[in-house]
């Protein structure tokens, strides 16, 4: 889950990964030629409306872009010039050969967090969160070193 998008609650947290965000384009976008955006460039492209995903109660905000209910959906309408999306850097994976990834110099950073149901009292989650929390530190320890 990633702090600033994820609904976080009812849930405990720990914080894994803070990275910087990227914009995925459609490679045939001008603006996929770019070094670096800021969010000024991003906002209000009529050729890319933002998506926009539902609610919790499962109605969609109003506005320009198309509904997406899943990742892949959002990849393949990047993919057909249709929207952009901006994520954290790490989150490339989703990134296509159609695709391409440019950093947002101003956009708020995005932290990546393992959670679990605040109420939870289970020994194997405790273990799955111990894990992912050294397993992170070790990451970010080599990328020092």
């Amino acid at each position: 889950m990633h702090r600033t998008y994820d609904d976080l609650t009812g849930f405990d947290a720990e914080d894994l990964r803070t990275e910087q965000q990227v914009a995925i384009l459609p490679r045939s976008h001008p603006l996929a030629a770019r070094p670096a955006l800021s969010t000024a460039d991003l906002r209000d492209l009529p050729d890319l409306p933002a998506a926009r995903w539902p609610r919790v109660d499962g109605t969609y905000p109003d506005g320009p872009g198309p509904e997406v209910r899943s990742q892949a959906q959002l990849a393949q309408l990047v993919a057909l010039g249709r929207t952009v999306i901006v994520i954290p850097r790490s989150s490339r994976t989703l990134q296509w050969p159609e695709h391409v990834a440019v950093p947002v110099l101003d956009a708020a950073l995005a932290t990546t967090v393992i959670a679990w149901p605040a109420a939870s009292t289970s020994p194997d989650v405790a273990r799955a969160v111990r894990n992912a929390v050294s397993a992170a530190e070790t990451f970010a320890a080599s990328r020092t070193a």
